[in-house]
């Protein structure tokens, strides 16, 4: 399941680059158009910033902008900055995991495809698909 920090990290990004006119944008004008607490998303952003995804400026003009264009940011590459691994067992997320059950394994094919399904899922969308997307969940993938 995503948690609240990847669906916010979404939901910052997005704003980000629907408000972007080239220059920085403050915290507290984010926090009240997505109605989410300025302490939290304070937490957030600052892991996007040191993650890479955003770039922040402190002071009178202050805030956050994009590093990259929309369309230069894949949906799987926010959420494993923000979630960590979106494996849903630990033996694919970690390759060094021990399992002694591992050689004889019948169901780690399984969760091998779902894996990788939900990889393709998220790295085949870009931040700039959102940006298209109707708000009643209509999205334009053009896949």
């Amino acid at each position: 399941m995503i948690s609240t920090r990847g669906r916010y990290a979404l939901r910052v990004m997005l704003d980000i680059a629907e408000h972007d006119d080239g220059n920085y944008i403050p915290l507290k004008d984010i926090a009240a158009r997505q109605d989410i607490s300025k302490k939290y998303l304070e937490i957030i952003v600052k892991d996007m910033v040191t993650g890479g995804l955003l770039s922040g400026a402190s002071g009178k003009g202050g805030g956050y902008k994009l590093t990259r264009t929309p369309d230069e940011y894949t949906i799987g590459e926010i959420l494993e900055l923000m979630e960590g691994s979106l494996s849903p067992v630990a033996c694919l997320a970690d390759k060094d995991y021990y399992c002694a059950r591992r050689d004889m394994c019948k169901t780690v094919g399984m969760w091998a495809e779902y894996d990788k399904m939900i990889h393709e899922f998220f790295y085949s969308r870009k931040l700039s698909d959102l940006l298209n997307a109707s708000p009643e969940g209509e999205l334009n993938w053009y896949i």
